[in-house]
């Protein structure tokens, strides 16, 4: 088994990435008027979005998505989650890079390659940004009926993704990749972003303090798009508990997906995901630093299969994409 946990010191946003520099408000509220009215001058007396307003954020990534992306119809129950989009595009970026090194340097495009977003939210949002960037196919999935229905109304609002993305229910809520993946699947990538927090305490604790960072304001009562449904941040054990029975169910669908991948928020996290994937004997492990200065967060990929099994996989099913 080869090991690459090496990460570079500093973290900022992918070269690719469309919002990498400050973001471009006139574009912006051209694409999505309503959002002139969330702007302000910010404490360095330079016109901002109000991040600490679960409305204006919404508003600011339904424009981005509209300016950016082409897509014209996003919507979703203020109660779940609004995903900063920036970041998300980065997971998109760093796994395509991963799938060139594969590839003699050319990053695979098009239906050919399959994703599978584990817990797909409301938003659909990895979907999205893989489909438009790359022509990827993609499937989500997600253990909550109202998100599954919210992320399939997004898909079928918007004829570029329309036949692009499958939406998947995941019945048993303890099962990651079981239920989801069949014998015949055969899939480039798995990415997730695993619930973050142990109990709902934790979790309104951590929105709390991610609330006054941004407003320098103390709150009692959360909005419910800042404190987002239990499933999507919450599971018994936190993040450490899901990516192992994620690493575990890999296992069993070795040879039907090329990369496996989650982020990790929690660094101490690591050394248990690591200790894991050697003892299940995984063939490759990456590790990616992602992040900006204000927060940092890493990807961990692995891949159980052979470079002779890697050879043909890409042969048999990339070459006439090259």
């Amino acid at each position: 088994m080869s090991s690459e946990k090496n990460q570079p010191e500093k973290a900022r946003l992918h070269s690719r990435n469309k919002n990498r520099g400050r973001y471009d408000l006139n574009a912006l509220t051209k694409s999505t008027p309503e959002l002139k009215n969330h702007l302000a001058l910010n404490k360095y007396g330079i016109e901002s979005v109000d991040f600490s307003n679960p409305h204006a954020v919404k508003l600011l990534n339904t424009a981005i998505l509209n300016h950016y992306y082409g897509i014209k119809n996003w919507d979703f129950p203020d109660e779940n989650l609004c995903p900063p989009i920036p970041g998300r595009a980065d997971y998109i970026h760093h796994m395509a890079d991963l799938l060139a090194e594969n590839n003699f340097g050319t990053i695979p495009t098009g239906d050919k390659i399959t994703c599978l977003d584990i817990g797909v939210g409301a938003s659909c949002i990895y979907p999205i940004i893989g489909v438009v960037e790359y022509d990827w196919k993609f499937i989500g999935s997600d253990i909550h009926p109202k998100t599954i229905a919210s992320a399939q109304n997004i898909v079928n609002s918007n004829s570029s993704i329309k036949e692009k993305i499958e939406c998947r229910l995941q019945k048993i809520s303890k099962q990651v990749l079981f239920g989801i993946i069949s014998k015949e699947d055969k899939i480039e990538l798995i990415i997730c972003n695993p619930p973050f927090h142990s109990s709902i305490e934790d979790a309104q604790k951590g929105t709390r303090r991610k609330i006054k960072n941004l407003s320098g304001k103390k709150v009692k009562t959360l909005d419910r798009n800042f404190a987002g449904i239990s499933n999507e941040l919450i599971c018994v054990g936190g993040e450490n508990k899901f990516i192992q029975n994620m690493i575990r169910e890999s296992e069993k669908f070795s040879k039907n997906c090329y990369w496996f991948s989650t982020l990790v928020s929690k660094q101490s996290n690591l050394k248990g995901i690591y200790k894991y994937l050697e003892k299940i004997e995984a063939n490759q492990i990456r590790t990616i630093l992602m992040g900006t200065a204000n927060k940092s967060s890493r990807i961990v990929a692995w891949t159980f299969l052979s470079k002779e099994e890697q050879k043909e996989w890409r042969e048999t099913r990339w070459k006439t994409l090259l």
